[in-house]
């Protein structure tokens, strides 16, 4: 019986142990949703796209994309265990753009990739310098989908220009 005892109040103690780890994670887990809801949010509200969706769980990285003028819809391979490593890959070209047209350098996506809520505080906030969607030209890229100095659907270049017919 002395066995039972030990197994059962041993047995006890782990479970609360991992009752604790799940309830510090999840508390953990919305903390950080909420703080970067708000950060997206001001940013959101700076490039021209309304901050509200910065509170809805996928589509806020569908506009975030968009921003940097990556397609939205590879938000939804997020959904799906290894895609989302490709949507965090395109996040970070988008993020790499986006600080382009705020004048910020290359090195200013390393604060991106390991803070992504600084990055967007900073970037929302007042101090942050002028929003240039126009600079994504500058550099060669495609305008932005969402927010200030996007192009409607209609009128976008396609991703890959038509390709000539050999001649002859």
């Amino acid at each position: 019986m002395d066995n039972d005892y030990v197994f059962g109040a041993a047995l006890g103690t782990i479970l609360a142990i991992y009752a604790i780890i799940i309830a510090f994670s999840l508390i953990f887990a919305a903390a950080y949703y909420v703080l970067m809801a708000i950060a997206l949010s001001t940013f959101f509200t700076k490039v021209g796209v309304e901050g509200w969706i910065a509170w809805v769980p996928v589509y806020n990285y569908w506009k975030w994309l968009e921003i940097g003028g990556q397609p939205g819809w590879l938000a939804l391979l997020a959904l799906v265990p290894p895609g989302g490593y490709v949507t965090l890959v395109f996040m970070y070209i988008g993020m790499y753009r986006t600080g382009r047209a705020f004048g910020k350098d290359g090195s200013f996506l390393v604060l991106g990739i390991f803070l992504p809520f600084v990055w967007a505080f900073m970037l929302g906030g007042r101090n942050s310098g002028e929003y240039h969607p126009e600079w994504f030209a500058a550099y060669g890229w495609p305008p932005p989908y969402a927010g200030y100095g996007s192009v409607p659907a209609a009128a976008r270049p396609p991703a890959y220009p038509p390709q000539q017919p050999p001649v002859g």
